[in-house]
């Protein structure tokens, strides 16, 4: 089983650039309602507008902020340069780089343009 993290965007487009950018990612879609993002050709994660309810109805409530209680988790082979990426696009600084002493790896944690908890991490021992 692999997971295929999906979340609702208020703007797929804008979303997809900065997913793009701090993880290193490719488009692998593209456009306003939904997206696939890639790294070294693995699908990473999902991005869907959260007014377009497809086939499927909306996957959230628009009367709700987005990313309240959600954590979107990812391990980096080299923090230092997704760190570095995150600091030049000027992404949101939730929690600096530090070392978490229970994962025994070090984090940096972000926020999104729709304010989702963006945690990138080193991988553990």
């Amino acid at each position: 089983m692999r997971p295929q993290t999906l979340i609702a965007v208020s703007d797929v487009e804008k979303s997809s650039a900065w997913y793009c950018e701090v993880l290193g990612a490719v488009s692998a879609h593209g456009g306003p309602e939904y997206e696939r993002l890639e790294v070294d050709g693995v699908l990473v994660m999902q991005l869907h507008n959260l007014d377009v309810d497809h086939h499927h109805g909306p996957f959230g409530d628009a009367s709700h902020p987005l990313g309240n209680g959600v954590a979107v988790w990812f391990e980096t082979d080299d923090l230092t340069a997704a760190a570095a990426r995150a600091r030049v696009l000027g992404a949101t600084v939730h929690t600096d780089v530090h070392h978490n002493p229970n994962a025994d790896h070090d984090e940096l944690w972000l926020r999104d343009p729709d304010g989702y908890l963006v945690v990138l991490a080193s991988p553990g021992p």
